[in-house]
C-alpha cells in the first residue's frame, strides 16, 4: 500500500496549511469557541473558498471529487490546528450520504449548496438511553398521505445548533432493523426544537426534539428498507474522518511537548536532556505512530464493498485512537507540569478534543468489543 502523498494532495495539504497559520492562531480559536455559534461564517466561507467543503462532492455537482485519502489528509490538517468549524459534519458526513445514496434531485440540490457553504447539515442519529447503538431508535416515522411524519428525540447531535438541515434516523417497522430510514428534515420546521449546548472541547452540539415533524416522500435518503445500511456506512464515514483529526492533534501535541522540554531548564539544563522524558516522548510518538496505521487503514478501507471488512477496519482504527489519544494526551500534561493543565495554553484543549473524538460514535472499549463481534 502507498502512504505517499499525491502531487495534488501535497498541494491541498500545503494550501491548507497556510490558510491555518495564516487564520488560526490559538487565541482565535479559543474567542470563537466561546462565542453564541461556536465558530466563524467568514473562516466557513474561506473553506468553500479553498474548495474545502467540496471534496466529497463529485464533479458533476461543482465539488472536488476526491477520495477518502483527500479527506484523511484535510480532517489530519484541521485537528492539528484544533479547528471549530462544523467542517466534518456537511463536507465529510453529508456529502458523502447524499452523493453517494441521494437520489438525483437530492444531489442537485443540496450538494452544490454544500460546495458553496450555503448550507450546513448534522446527522441526528443517536438517542437517549441508547449510547452508541446505531439501531436502537425510538422515533418513529408514521405515513400520512404522501409523505411522513416525524415523532421522537435525539440526543448529543453534534454541530446540530448550526446545522440548516438534519439527517434523522427514524423507525417506519417497529422493533426491525430493516424498519430504520433515513430523512432529511429542515432544521427550521414546523415541529423541530433545537437546544443547543457547549461541549468541553470547546465544539457544541444539541438535543433535539421533533413533534409532529411533517416531511414528504421525497425526504427519505437511500430508501425505507436500507436506512441502517446507510447509517452504518455514514458513521463509518465519520470514524475514518475523527481518526484523522485525532492524528493531527496528536502530533501537534508531540511537537508543543517537544518545544517544551527543549525550552524548559531544570538544574542548569533543558530538561529534554533527561533520558526518563526522553522515554515518555519516544513512548508518545509511538502511540501517535500506531494511530496513524490504523488511521490509514481505515481510509483505506472506507469504500469497501464488504461491511465487516469496512466496520473492522474503522473498529481497529477509532480503538486506537481513542486508546492512543488518552495517553498521548495525559502524557503531554504531565510533561508540562502546572503549565499543562492552565486553560491559556493549548495542551489541555487537544487533550478534551481527543476525549470528545474518543466519545463519538463509541468509545475505545465500545470499538473493541465490536471488533471481536465482527471476528
Amino acid at each position: 500500500m502507498d502512504f505517499e502523498l499525491s502531487e495534488e494532495q501535497t498541494m491541498l495539504a500545503d494550501s491548507l496549511g497556510r490558510w491555518l497559520d495564516g487564520n488560526y492562531a490559538f487565541e482565535r480559536r479559543q474567542a470563537l469557541s466561546r462565542s453564541t455559534q461556536g465558530f466563524d461564517e467568514a473562516n466557513w466561507s474561506a473553506l468553500a473558498e479553498l474548495g474545502l467543503l467540496g471534496v466529497n462532492v463529485p464533479a458533476e455537482h461543482d465539488g472536488l471529487g476526491g477520495s477518502p485519502a483527500d479527506t484523511y489528509v484535510v480532517m489530519q490538517a484541521l485537528g492539528r490546528a484544533l479547528v471549530v468549524e462544523p467542517y466534518a459534519s456537511t463536507a465529510v458526513v453529508a456529502a458523502g450520504l447524499l452523493a453517494r445514496a441521494g437520489t438525483s434531485a437530492q444531489r442537485a440540490e443540496h450538494l452544490p449548496a454544500i460546495v458553496a457553504g450555503e448550507r450546513r447539515y448534522a446527522l441526528a442519529a443517536l438517542e437517549p438511553d441508547a449510547r452508541f447503538d446505531l439501531r436502537s431508535v425510538g422515533t418513529t416515522a408514521r405515513r400520512s398521505g404522501a409523505g411522513f411524519v416525524l415523532d421522537g428525540r435525539k440526543a448529543v447531535v453534534v454541530d446540530g445548533d448550526s446545522a440548516h438541515w438534519l439527517i434523522v434516523s427514524a423507525r417506519t417497522v417497529d422493533a426491525q432493523p430493516n424498519g430504520i430510514a433515513l430523512f432529511l428534515v429542515p432544521a427550521n420546521a414546523a415541529g423541530v426544537t433545537v437546544r443547543g449546548f457547549p461541549t468541553i472541547d470547546g465544539r457544541r452540539s444539541a438535543e433535539i426534539e421533533l413533534n409532529g415533524v411533517t416531511v414528504g416522500a421525497d425526504a427519505v435518503i437511500g430508501g425505507l428498507g436500507d436506512g441502517l445500511a446507510w447509517l452504518e456506512w455514514t458513521v463509518d464515514r465519520s470514524i475514518a474522518a475523527l481518526c484523522a483529526e485525532a492524528v493531527g492533534a496528536m502530533e501537534k501535541l508531540l511537537d508543543l511537548t517537544v518545544e517544551h522540554l527543549r525550552t524548559r531548564r531544570q538544574f542548569g539544563q533543558p530538561i529534554g536532556k533527561f533520558q526518563s522524558l526522553q522515554h515518555k516522548v519516544a513512548d508518545m510518538a509511538t502511540a501517535i505512530e500506531q494511530a496513524r496505521s490504523t488511521a490509514l487503514l481505515a481510509a483505506a478501507r472506507v469504500d469497501a464493498e464488504d461491511p465487516i471488512e469496512r466496520r473492522r477496519a474503522m473498529s481497529a482504527a477509532k480503538a486506537m485512537a481513542g486508546r492512543s489519544g488518552r495517553f498521548v494526551g495525559q502524557t503531554a500534561v504531565q510533561l508540562h507540569g502546572g503549565m499543562g493543565m492552565t486553560d491559556e495554553y493549548p495542551v489541555g484543549h487537544y487533550f478534551k478534543r481527543l476525549t470528545c473524538i474518543d466519545l463519538t460514535w463509541g468509545n475505545a472499549e465500545h470499538h473493541v468489543a465490536l471488533y471481536g463481534a465482527l471476528l
